[in-house]
């Protein structure tokens, strides 16, 4: 079976994580899960440290805690966006829909609520760094994970080696989802890039093309294998293995 050209290397070193959580316990729980799969981990108790953990060492995805005691979560993703496109998980235990779309409107790229499911977790952490940097003979603009294929720099879809015609819009909704795996992108985001910022408001429009795009990839919405809705927040792209 083909790969997705964003599964990381073989060839490429642990992916660093850096825990940024002021309970020991936490910090400790995904230590231990994160080593278990083979991650390079850095931990941090409060912001200042692991913002300054982040400088000098380096990381290659952050997952932030809000509820730190020495700044707000929210600082410190602000903080770090101000130099920094690392990718960040936050986690919260606030799972209003606004909080939601406030967080990855500031710079988050995914949120898990608390309490989580480590499996989960790790999902999304691998969702991400199937995106880390590869090889320059790998850097094509092509997803292809042996069932659906798709060439951005060609604009063609196939599934199951069947090609699949889509509209202009369709194919923009599917490549900006592909771009950021495993990444919510907001509505406001998507009716801004796909329909101008005159129509921010518009859910109804991205509703229809997110039936109309499921439909096309045999994609059920009950129970999606691609297209994930985050209700009142947006959609997301998941990776096959």
């Amino acid at each position: 079976m083909s790969k997705s050209i964003h599964d990381p290397s073989l060839t490429l070193p642990p992916a660093r994580i850096l825990v940024i959580d002021d309970e020991p316990q936490i910090r400790r729980f995904l230590d231990i899960s994160l080593r278990a799969q083979g991650y390079q981990t850095l931990l941090a108790a409060t912001g200042e440290e692991g913002q300054r953990c982040l400088v000098e060492e380096g990381a290659d995805l952050v997952i932030l805690d809000l509820g730190l005691p020495d700044q707000d979560g929210r600082d410190v993703l602000k903080a770090i966006r101000l130099w920094s496109d690392v990718t960040i998980i936050v986690l919260t235990v606030r799972a209003d829909e606004h909080q939601k779309v406030a967080l990855l409107d500031t710079g988050a790229n995914d949120y898990v609520t608390k309490p989580f499911g480590i499996e989960e977790l790790m999902a999304r952490i691998r969702a991400f760094l199937r995106n880390r940097s590869q090889p320059e003979d790998l850097q094509q603009p092509l997803y292809d994970d042996g069932h659906l294929r798709i060439d951005l720099m060609r604009h063609e879809v196939a599934l199951n080696d069947e090609p699949v015609a889509l509209t202009p819009k369709e194919f923009a909704l599917l490549a900006f989802l592909v771009r950021q795996p495993g990444g919510i992108v907001t509505q406001t985001q998507l009716l801004r890039e796909i329909w101008g910022p005159t129509h921010q408001d518009d859910a109804h429009y991205l509703r229809i093309l997110v039936n109309k795009l499921r439909s096309k990839l045999c994609d059920n919405a009950s129970s999606p294998r691609y297209i994930i809705t985050e209700p009142g927040v947006g959609l997301r792209f998941l990776p096959q293995r």
